[in-house]
């Protein structure tokens, strides 16, 4: 089983409980998937480079990407309908403990000048949303093979009801919030 999974059950699950006052365990948030996204704009001009993205999100995730097609044409950005433009991956399960396991002890620590994710990126339903610059700080990625430093959207989806809830919920986790400044400093 998932570290962070077995982490879930004995240490998150009580201290909710006790924080939000629930009767049951059942009605504690958790995690429901976790899905990236790679938007590849150059994709229009060079065909190619969606094959090194799938490459690079499939060592990332563990499972490979569904390519992802423009829906509509729009001549100001050289875009067809049907053109690849992206590729995105959803996570469950296992895959999606390990995913989230390794993201927050091995790949946000690499991040440089890191000082924590925001915690204002929340929806208001209690699911998280997190850009990422570069995809060579995860160790699947071999630096000196990437061809081009490509963002990705992760964006974390629980069952959470608020997003008091879900932050509180991604904090017992190990989510490493930024400590937000208070007073405008």
């Amino acid at each position: 089983m998932a570290r962070l999974k077995t982490k879930y059950q004995s240490d998150v699950v009580p201290a909710m409980m006790k924080e939000f006052g629930y009767k049951n365990t059942m009605q504690v948030p958790r995690l429901e998937k976790i899905t990236l996204n790679v938007g590849l704009g150059e994709a229009t001009q060079n065909v190619k480079v969606i094959d090194s993205a799938v490459a690079e999100i499939t060592a990332i995730a563990g499972q490979k990407p569904v390519v992802t097609h423009a829906k509509k044409a729009i001549a100001n950005f050289k875009l067809r309908e049907g053109v690849p433009i992206g590729c995105m991956v959803t996570l469950r399960r296992e895959r999606m403990y390990e995913f989230l396991d390794r993201l927050i002890h091995v790949a946000l620590p690499r991040v440089r000048d890191f000082k924590g994710v925001p915690d204002r990126s929340f929806d208001g339903r209690g699911n998280y949303s997190l850009g990422l610059r570069e995809q060579v700080i995860f160790p699947e990625i071999q630096a000196d093979k990437v061809e081009k430093a490509r963002g990705m959207t992760i964006t974390i989806t629980t069952t959470a009801k608020t997003d008091q809830e879900g932050r509180s919920l991604l904090r017992l986790m190990g989510m490493p919030f930024a400590q937000s400044v208070v007073g405008g400093e």
